[in-house]
Parts: C-alpha cells; sequence; structure tokens
C-alpha cells in the first residue's frame, strides 16, 4: 500500500513525498481511511509507529473542505499530556499542512500567554494544546468551540498517568455534543476504556503491536552496579563506547541537575530537561541535543515524553522506572525507522523488585553484566523468569538406607547461559 492509495488530497500527498515516505506504517494505513471515513476512532500504538501522521494528515484532509473559522473559534483540538509532544504534534501539523490554507497554533504553560490569546483572535482551524494552559485560555474567553468538528486525545494513556483525568472531562465537558473522537494511547488499560465510554462512539479500534512488547531493533541489557557508583559506571561506559547521543533517564528533578553536574565534571557536554525547568531551557537543551552539541540528555518520564529523534542510538535507564509500561516507553525512544538501538539499564540491588516486575511484564529476560572495577558489592538475585531459580525443586527426604543420608538442595541457577538480548516491540 502507498499513500498515493489512501485518497489524501495532492497538497498532503506532496508534503508527505517532501519528507521521504512513500508508504504508510500500519497505524497510518489503518486510521487514516477511517478517520476520513468521519468514524470515531480508538487506536492502542506505541511511540515510534507513526501515529502522529496517522492522525494529522486525514485531520488536514477533513478541514480543508469546511467553512474559515470565526475569530477565537476552533474547528480542532489536539490535546496532549506535555509541552514538548505539543510542540511535536504542531511540527507535524505544519510540516504536512504546509501548501493548505489552513491556520494552526499550539499552546502550553510556561510561556506568556498574551501571545497565544493574539493567535486565537483570529480564529483556528487546528488548535494543539495541553490541558491547563487550554483551561486558562478557556476561562478568559480566549478560546471558543462552537465550531468544533474534531477532538483528538493523545497519549490518553500519560495523561491518566499525570492526573490530568479532571482536566479532560471538564475540557470533555464545554465540546459540542456532535462532533468525530480520535482516542490514541500506548495501552488499552481498563482506566483508558473506562474513560473512552464518555468519549467515541461506537469507535473503529485499532491496535498495530501486542501490549507491553519491546522492540526488536532494540538490544537490552543491565549493569549490576552500587547504587553510589552509577554515575561513574554511567561516564565510563559513554567514553569506553565512544557514545555521541545518549538519552538518559532519571526518576527525580534533583537526580537530573546532579547527574548533569558529575558527567559535565567528566568532560561530558550534558543537559537536563524537567519540570523545573523554563519551557525555553527545555526547548534549547532538546535542540542542542538533536544538533549533536550535547552528548548526554538527562530526562525524567514527563520531560521525555515528546521526544522525537528518528536514527537515537542509546537509552539508558539511570533509575528503573516504578511503573513498569514505563520501562517499554522509555526504550522504544532508540530502534526506531528501522534502525538498531541499545537500552542499558544501571541497576542497584535496591531496584531488584522492580526488575523483576519489568521482566515479567515484557516477559523477557534482560542479560546481566558488571563493569570491570566497579562490581557490586551485593549482586542482584537471580531473575524470575530464570527457571532454575523460579521453580528450584525443594530438598527431598532421604530414602531409608541411602548411603549419604540426604540429597543435593536446589539449584541456583548461576550457570545458566546467557540469553539473547533481543525482544519483541513496535515504538511510537
Amino acid at each position: 500500500m502507498s499513500f498515493d492509495s489512501l485518497n489524501l488530497p495532492e497538497e498532503l500527498l506532496r508534503a508527505v513525498k517532501e519528507q521521504g515516505y512513500t508508504d504508510p506504517s500500519p497505524i497510518q494505513a489503518q486510521a487514516i481511511p477511517a478517520v476520513l471515513a468521519g468514524k470515531d476512532v480508538m487506536a492502542a500504538a506505541q511511540t515510534g509507529t507513526g501515529k502522529t501522521a496517522g492522525f494529522t494528515l486525514p485531520l488536514l484532509a477533513l478541514l480543508e473542505k469546511g467553512d474559515r473559522p470565526k475569530p477565537n473559534q476552533v474547528r480542532a483540538l489536539i490535546l496532549t499530556p506535555t509541552r514538548e509532544l505539543a510542540a511535536q504534534v504542531h511540527a507535524s501539523v505544519a510540516t504536512y499542512g504546509r501548501y493548505t490554507k489552513l491556520r494552526s497554533a499550539v499552546v502550553f504553560g510556561g510561556v506568556k500567554i498574551n501571545p497565544q490569546m493574539q493567535l486565537l483572535r483570529g480564529g483556528l482551524d487546528i488548535l494543539v494544546a495541553t490541558p491547563g494552559r487550554l483551561l486558562d485560555l478557556y476561562n478568559q474567553n480566549a478560546v471558543r468551540f462552537k465550531q468544533l468538528e474534531i477532538f483528538i486525545l493523545d497519549e490518553a494513556d500519560r495523561m491518566l498517568d499525570m492526573g490530568f483525568i479532571h482536566d479532560i472531562k471538564r475540557v470533555i465537558g464545554f465540546l459540542p455534543p456532535k462532533r468525530q473522537n480520535l482516542l490514541f494511547s500506548a495501552t488499552f488499560s481498563d482506566d483508558i476504556r473506562k474513560l473512552a465510554k464518555g468519549l467515541v462512539n461506537n469507535p473503529v479500534e485499532i491496535s498495530v503491536s501486542p501490549r507491553n512488547t519491546t522492540a526488536e531493533s532494540v538490544t537490552q541489557s543491565l549493569y549490576e552496579v552500587d547504587k553510589t557508583k552509577k554515575s561513574i559506571v554511567l561516564s565510563t561506559l559513554i567514553k569506553d563506547n565512544d557514545w555521541k547521543q545518549v538519552l538518559v533517564f532519571v526518576k527525580t528533578k534533583h537526580g537530573a541537575n546532579r547527574l548533569v553536574k558529575n558527567l559535565d565534571a567528566r568532560g561530558i557536554n550534558s543537559a537536563a530537561i524537567h519540570g523545573n525547568k523554563s519551557q525555553g531551557a527545555r526547548t534549547k537543551a532538546l535542540a542542542e541535543f538533536k544538533a549533536g552539541q550535547i552528548q548526554a540528555l538527562v530526562a525524567t518520564d514527563i520531560a521525555a515524553r515528546g521526544i522525537d529523534i528518528d536514527q537515537l542510538p542509546q537509552v539508558v535507564n539511570f533509575d528503573l522506572p516504578h511503573v513498569s509500561e514505563d520501562y517499554v516507553h522509555r526504550i522504544g525512544r532508540t530502534g526506531r525507522a528501522g534502525n538498531d538501538g541499545q537500552a542499558v539499564s544501571l541497576v542497584c540491588n535496591e531496584e531488584f523488585k522492580l526488575l523483576r516486575d519489568i521482566e515479567k511484564l515484557i516477559k523477557k529476560e534482560i542479560p546481566r553484566h558488571t563493569l570491570k572495577g566497579f562490581e557490586p558489592g551485593e549482586p542482584l538475585p537471580p531473575s524470575a523468569l530464570d527457571a532454575h531459580a523460579a521453580h528450584a525443586k525443594k530438598p527431598k527426604k532421604a530414602h531409608v538406607g541411602h548411603r549419604d543420608g540426604q540429597r543435593s538442595g536446589p539449584t541456583t541457577g548461576s550457570n545458566k547461559k546467557q540469553r539473547s538480548a533481543r525482544t519483541n516491540f513496535v515504538g511510537g
């Protein structure tokens, strides 16, 4: 199947071809016809699958046919959880809509609101927004939705994780009841399905990847390390392997700042992005990272959600995530667009429970290594997926008259051969 067969307007096909694309991804091949047919859509797609173009292309096609927006009115609303993702989605709208006459804008917090209010005065065909700033604008009468035709909720699972459920319901409450709805999520959890009941009507349901799987193009491994040695181990790995571009995940904002200082002190040019950074600082850091001016970008999960880099070679979990599904999202940042990627986790003994939960989720045992000179004082227990460790037999009672009087105890599984690091995944 080619994009030419999807009944998209010529001006959109021209923009798509200029980006070097000829064939749609699976999510695009399924979502574009459904959206063009005016149906509600509920799609499960991981990062890296091309889902953004899967809704921006048909959205642009549909809006080309309608009436122009009146002052302060919006014809299509795309709601996203983070500033970075909002900017990324709007960039997609601008890229594919460059040969149309449609007007679009992106609004989010962390920057002045007055320029955003001025953008809305002339009316917009497409508005990309984060929930908080959208509510601020609505409360100041800067945006209205009488002309709204299409509502898109992107990264719905992350919206719920970030506590936006009440904001989402408030937004839905002031949208006109007659509209087309599109919901995109990494997974169809019970909470997502509950949210969908009040949003989509008889939706076309699309799922392009098994739930919570990881990409075949991503090689996973972990290094056992003491908690206090993680920073020096990371810098050693970066230098020894000559990693030119690495995205590092940490669990806290303060941890991100501390790690950047340590990496900079060891000659590795680094920057952090997290919620306490201004939008300008976050945008600058991401741009410099993409341009190769920054070697290591240290990010919290929420701040990294909108990062979209096609050829990112390395992802490092400096801290394991507390939510196992976030591991899948994190390593989905590498191994995209047909390229191979590497996901490395630095795991201390205190994180074993988190590791166990991740391995159970992805149904894979992550190969373990140690770095010479930085072996941990307390090694990790055997993996829960280690057949020898998980199904160890209890010692049997000695038979009467047995010469030794006892049998050997359970095996430890310590001699088990290392398994392949390849796993199954589709990224988003």
